[in-house]
């Protein structure tokens, strides 16, 4: 696996023992109240600031058997609850996050789970995993990675919180075959300094009937992911599903980064390694369309 797993452990390791959160997150939107009222303003202002805005937008494509899906589910229930994660939010300068949940698969198919929720402590985070875990699962045709991209930079004009970050969390175990291509839903996002991470999930071998491709998780780096500081982390290992989710959200909750930061192929001038286009075309020739 290209990314270690241990990267949590050395992650909480380093929060706990008083690393800067607030030195290394990217600058987040500035607030200016009106002038009338600025006390108060200044007041609710603090009340909704969160250390980051996240939205997890996870894929319920068919080509995500049902024992996967019910181990995503899990994995970020669990991870949520997490001695952890509840750890690494304290050290926050605001000590908490605001996130919201969605599922996703064709490119006019995503269905919010969680709508957004602010997560401060055992009790809030306790409710947030009840209620991934109480909604039923699902599977639907089609992988938009594009539209899952389109239809979650809305969702941060309407969340009542404010963050020093705003991210979206992808995770799937497939290129995009629906839509719009990826990398212009991606390049939209970054110009309004939303960072994307992805979680590709390597678990199974590639086949022509679910339409996977080899180096999923190249395909991640090159063409879904970017902005300051974004990653990816490959699960290849099915015993690891869960603890590759509760490692992303500890360093997208402290404001870290793995120790290979991603660099985008189009910031160094330099060819993609996958086609961003392949699950189009892998598409196309199987169906003619």
């Amino acid at each position: 696996m290209r990314l270690l797993f241990s990267i949590g452990a050395v992650l909480v390791a380093g929060v706990l023992a008083g690393g800067d959160v607030a030195g290394i997150a990217a600058p987040g939107p500035k607030f200016e109240p009106p002038r009338s009222e600025p006390q108060r303003l200044a007041a609710d202002k603090d009340a909704q600031a969160v250390d980051v805005e996240l939205i997890l937008a996870v894929d319920v494509s068919y080509s995500m058997d049902m024992d996967e899906l019910a181990i995503q589910r899990e994995g970020y229930a669990q991870a949520i609850q997490s001695k952890e994660f509840l750890q690494a939010l304290k050290m926050g300068p605001n000590g908490r996050i605001a996130v919201t949940y969605f599922e996703w698969a064709a490119s006019t198919d995503q269905k919010i789970i969680i709508p957004w929720r602010l997560v401060d402590g055992p009790e809030t985070a306790d409710a947030v995993a009840a209620e991934i875990m109480k909604t039923p699962i699902r599977r639907a045709s089609r992988t938009s990675i594009s539209g899952a991209i389109t239809f979650a930079m809305p969702l941060f004009d309407e969340d009542p919180y404010r963050g020093l970050r705003r991210v979206i969390d992808i995770s799937g175990d497939g290129p995009n075959n629906n839509g719009s291509p990826v990398t212009v839903a991606r390049d939209a996002a970054l110009e309004k300094g939303i960072v994307i991470n992805g979680l590709p999930i390597m678990v199974k071998e590639p086949s022509y009937s679910t339409m996977d491709i080899d180096n999923l998780d190249y395909y991640y780096e090159d063409c879904v992911v970017g902005g300051p500081g974004s990653f990816v982390i490959a699960i290849k290992d099915r015993d690891k599903f869960k603890e590759a989710i509760r490692t992303k959200l500890l360093m997208e909750v402290a404001g870290r980064t793995p120790e290979r930061p991603v660099v985008r192929v189009a910031d160094k001038d330099k060819e993609p390694r996958v086609n961003c286009l392949i699950g189009e075309k892998i598409w196309s020739d199987r169906w003619g369309r």
